[in-house]
């Protein structure tokens, strides 16, 4: 990347945004609209629209339409296949302004979002549009005078909740197996993360994408969001973010259609450190970065860091070494390792957790407070707890923030233990090099993905998903196709 392409992006200003409804961009009802300060400085970047119940329904109605009409669904495989892949090519023609964007909005790294925004969302869109000419159907095994046909088709109108840390990444998780499936979809982003989304939607439409397949509509979740959660005419509805907005949600598919609810929710992820991991250095960097990336704003993020008694202080203070090392600053600077937090309420929320830790008897041993405040931004050195008892509220609570709690354990069974002692049941890792160790506690940490001897880095070919309270169903690889078809028997007598 070239700094001064990046400076350049920086300096242009940021129109106000819109809905997107019917392939037209569209202001609120009332026009409303809501300031979105950047993280960066803390000032105003521009405007959004402030979506009513009334824009929520309108949008609903478009994609209802577009469903029922089959302007999308019942075009060929093929074509929709040409589409999405147009779509995933303008994306990555786009990708650094679109990165840019996204950084000036919610503060991650550039040197993260690059790839992991426009990179990551234009991959999984090919992903799904290579994938969806290659859904069978299924023949079932019958007598001979019936024939057991088994269709698989689009559940009609779904409704995507997408949250401020990765909001392209994340919405592309949603969009990809949607659309293939022939879905219509109405897009809700963070209300601190939504231009980048937005852009992405109008480079749908510019790839060909029928107007009202794809509507996008801006606001609070309490308004909008809740209006999306209680509609008769949604279908599916997908949401990843805070438990408490998820069972907010489950209650509204209870109260409307019963719609069905897929969820990605809070991660509090155990990383393993034994005594005889293959590499100890290796182990404290990716430890370090497995929580830091992202200023701790990751789902499944390496908060809890457990590490065998022998081997505690040394590789501790290695975390350290590592953590200290790290630049946090303007998040569009390629010399930057750590960017901002999200928003002053995330900051304050971040800074809270680490006071009640320290009541809790934790130690800070690096950060802890925040810094580079003169900017305006909003910034939080990486943060290191030790003594975190596994009661303790920073090892039961997801922080979502660059704060990382360590505690020690001596056995095996004690690291199992601690590793499911929350309610959470997202990531995990163990680092080791006894082969029948690794495969233990693959088997015995419940959690939706488990990484041996590394962290993070599981690309689309493979599911993520929680179980418990981090969640139901599956984003990526074929799996997440399930959330988004109905299956149809046809039973024929011959």
């Amino acid at each position: 990347m070239d700094q001064s392409k990046i400076d350049a992006l920086r300096a242009q200003p940021v129109t106000p945004q819109m809905h997107l409804i019917e392939g037209l961009s569209v202001p609120a009802s009332d026009g409303g609209t809501m300031d979105i300060l950047s993280p960066i400085d803390g000032q105003v970047l521009t405007q959004v629209a402030r979506g009513t119940a009334h824009d929520m329904n309108a949008a609903i109605a478009s994609a209802r339409a577009a469903f029922d009409d089959g302007r999308w669904a019942n075009q060929p495989p093929a074509a929709r296949k040409k589409i999405l892949m147009k779509w995933a090519d303008l994306i990555e023609a786009n990708a650094l302004e679109l990165a840019v964007l996204g950084v000036r909005d919610n503060g991650t790294e550039i040197s993260m979002a690059i790839k992991a925004e426009p990179g990551s969302a234009a991959g999984t869109i090919r992903y799904y549009a290579e994938a969806l000419d290659k859904i069978y159907g299924e023949i079932a095994a019958t007598p001979s005078d019936v024939l057991g046909l088994i269709h698989k088709e689009p559940v009609g109108v779904v409704g995507a909740i997408i949250p401020w840390n990765f909001p392209m990444m994340i919405g592309a998780w949603k969009l990809g197996p949607a659309l293939a499936m022939g879905n219509s979809v109405v897009l809700k982003p963070s209300e601190t993360a939504s231009l980048s989304l937005i852009r992405m939607a109008e480079l749908a439409l510019e790839a060909g994408l029928p107007a009202g397949v794809l509507n996008v509509v801006t606001g609070e979740g309490a308004v909008v969001g809740e209006t999306l959660g209680l509609s008769m005419d949604v279908d599916v509805l997908v949401f990843t973010g805070s438990g408490a907005t998820g069972r907010r949600l489950m209650e509204y598919a209870a109260r409307s259609n019963m719609k069905r609810v897929y969820l990605e929710l809070g991660g509090k992820s155990p990383n393993i450190v034994f005594a005889d991991a293959p590499n100890l250095d290796e182990a404290a960097k990716v430890a370090a970065f497995g929580i830091f990336r992202n200023s701790g704003q990751v789902c499944v993020a390496g908060s809890r860091l457990l590490v065998e008694a022998s081997i505690h202080d040394e590789f501790v203070a290695a975390v350290a070494k590592v953590t200290l090392g790290m630049r946090v600053g303007d998040p569009l600077s390629l010399d930057t390792h750590l960017g901002a937090i999200n928003s002053e309420t995330q900051l304050k929320q971040n800074l809270g957790f680490v006071e009640t830790a320290q009541a809790e008897g934790g130690e800070i041993m690096t950060g802890g407070a925040r810094i580079l405040a003169e900017t305006g931004g909003y910034y939080m050195a990486p943060t290191i707890v030790t003594n975190v008892k596994a009661d303790a509220t920073l090892a039961q609570k997801e922080v979502f923030g660059p704060v990382l709690g360590v505690t020690s354990f001596d056995t095996d069974d004690e690291a199992i233990r601690l590793a499911n002692s929350t309610v959470y049941r997202l990531a995990g890792a163990a680092w080791t090099s006894n082969l029948s160790r690794a495969h233990k506690m693959v088997r015995a940490v419940r959690t939706g993905v488990m990484h041996i001897n590394t962290y993070g880095g599981a690309d689309g070919t493979v599911p993520l998903g929680g179980v418990g309270q981090s969640g139901n169903g599956s984003d990526k690889s074929l799996h997440a196709i399930d959330k988004y078809i109905n299956v149809k028997t046809a039973w024929i007598k011959l």
